[in-house]
């Protein structure tokens, strides 16, 4: 009866490299959309109620001053010898594929063109509703530049995280030798839980950075982030269990 019951319902193996590598990716991607749909959403928001005023100039303005934030303090990366440099291109390539070859940006300029009499009624409707909505659009394109702007500098950035880990493990290692040979508790509730925060203080920072409705210097929030990681990560190493 057992062999019968292994045939019918065989065993499934663990995922491979490969799998695992496709899924993180995945998730990463559903994440990055999540964060880049509720900037846009926070931005059409705040357009309406939190600074009708301002419009489509808060968008264009908090644009302006990311740029000026990566012009001025970001000159130096392990990765590239410009930054800058590469935020820049970085960005104008996300846009001219996303905007530029996708036909969007020509559609946006043909529906702005103000409606002619000689126009047929469906392309005079069009061109009149897209009016109506026409400055959320256009803040919605100047977020996404926004957007990917920050993403550029968070790919940058992944050394820091990696440096601050690297300092947090070697003295989170020393922290379990200490305990180890001097006959400390040992807790693996404080393990796993400190474990299971190390990827998920990455991953905050990469949220919270990339759908702030506001422009914000990199180092405000990459910075304290690095260090939660490293916390994480040496509690992680320190509690780990003192024999193999």
């Amino acid at each position: 009866m057992a062999s019968e019951a292994a045939r019918k319902h065989p065993a499934q193996g663990e995922p491979g490299w490969i799998g695992i590598t496709l899924s993180t990716l995945g998730r990463l991607l559903v994440w990055l959309l999540i964060a880049m749909l509720f900037s846009v959403i926070a931005e059409w928001v705040g357009m309406t109620w939190f600074w009708p005023d301002e419009g489509l100039d808060h968008s264009r303005d908090m644009l302006e001053r990311e740029v000026s934030y990566i012009n001025a303090d970001f000159q130096q990366s392990l990765l590239t010898s410009d930054p800058a440099a590469y935020v820049r291109a970085f960005t104008d390539y996300s846009y001219r594929v996303l905007f530029e070859y996708t036909g969007i940006i020509t559609l946006v300029e043909w529906l702005s063109v103000p409606a002619h009499p000689d126009d047929g009624r469906l392309v005079t409707s069009l061109r009149d509703g897209f009016a109506t909505i026409e400055a959320y659009v256009l803040a919605a394109i100047a977020i996404m530049q926004v957007f990917f702007l920050r993403l550029g500098v968070l790919t940058l950035a992944m050394p820091v995280f990696a440096l601050f880990a690297l300092v947090a493990m070697v003295d989170g290692l020393v922290q379990r030798d200490l305990r180890r040979w001097g006959g400390g508790r040992e807790s693996s509730f404080v393990y796993h839980h400190a474990k299971r925060l190390m990827l998920p203080s990455i991953a905050l920072a990469w949220v919270i950075y990339l759908a702030m409705p506001i422009a914000v210097h990199p180092n405000w929030i990459i910075l304290p982030f690095a260090l939660l990681n490293a916390i994480t990560v040496s509690i992680t190493a320190a509690s780990f269990k003192k024999y193999l």
